[in-house]
């Protein structure tokens, strides 16, 4: 059975700066690293953190183009999109979740926000929406 280590949660903003400073103001987070420009996955990202307990990791994601997958999303108010988790052999963890009865929606590409790593998409039976990204190692290298 596959490992999966909680990464972040994923959730669509329409301005990045606008957000950061809401997410800041409300809940204290601040940048962790980004923003980047995917222009594979047709979005614009940047990571949070906090030291508040109880408080994970975000991903604010945000459309570049009209073609992004988020944008009709977006249209439709935006919020959480979905939840990352790490993995070391996306491979294997792929096969493991279809056989549970996962939807892959995007097989492994690198990402440029986790400097070249790969990420999957997939759907759960209950229509969550997960990323996976590869991880060399078992530790978060966030």
């Amino acid at each position: 059975m596959t490992s999966l280590t909680f990464d972040h949660l994923g959730i669509i903003v329409a301005d990045l700066d606008k957000a950061l400073e809401s997410y800041r103001e409300i809940f204290g987070y601040e940048l962790l690293r980004g923003p980047y420009v995917d222009p594979k996955q047709q979005v614009r990202v940047c990571f949070l953190g906090s030291n508040g307990a109880g408080h994970p990791d975000l991903e604010l994601v945000a459309p570049i183009s009209d073609q992004s997958p988020v944008t009709n999303m977006l249209n439709n108010g935006g919020g959480a999109y979905h939840v990352c988790y790490q993995v070391l052999n996306l491979e294997q963890a792929l096969s493991d979740l279809r056989s549970k009865g996962c939807f892959i929606v995007s097989r492994p590409v690198p990402a440029v926000a986790f400097g070249g790593a790969r990420i999957a998409w997939i759907y759960t039976p209950a229509r969550q929406l997960m990323e996976l990204v590869e991880r060399s190692s078992g530790k978060n290298e966030h």
